[in-house]
């Protein structure tokens, strides 16, 4: 995940019981932690964390919705979103 400006973005807690393609999926509610944002303090930055809008409808672990690639988050404080740079195709759901 990067944030709009390059910074790398990172999940808190993925979930440690529910896996796709060997690596632990992420929920909606886990917080996910920004470095190397290059938007400098004067415009508004750096991202710093980021807070998923938009999860899975239906798909969930521990009750909590699952992320997929089509999943909204916005970066805090800039408010600009992140996006997925890789993914597993493996696994849909909605």
């Amino acid at each position: 995940m990067l944030c709009a400006h390059g910074g790398q973005a990172t999940a808190g807690s993925p979930s440690p019981r529910v896996r796709a393609a060997g690596q632990p999926v992420t929920t909606q509610p886990s917080p996910y932690t920004v470095a190397g944002c290059t938007l400098p303090p004067t415009a508004g930055g750096p991202c710093v964390t980021a807070t998923w809008l938009v999860a899975a409808l239906r798909v969930r672990t521990g009750g909590q919705p699952v992320l997929l690639q089509d999943s909204v988050a916005v970066c805090v404080p800039t408010g600009t979103p992140l996006s997925a740079v890789v993914t597993q195709p493996r696994v849909r759901g909605t």
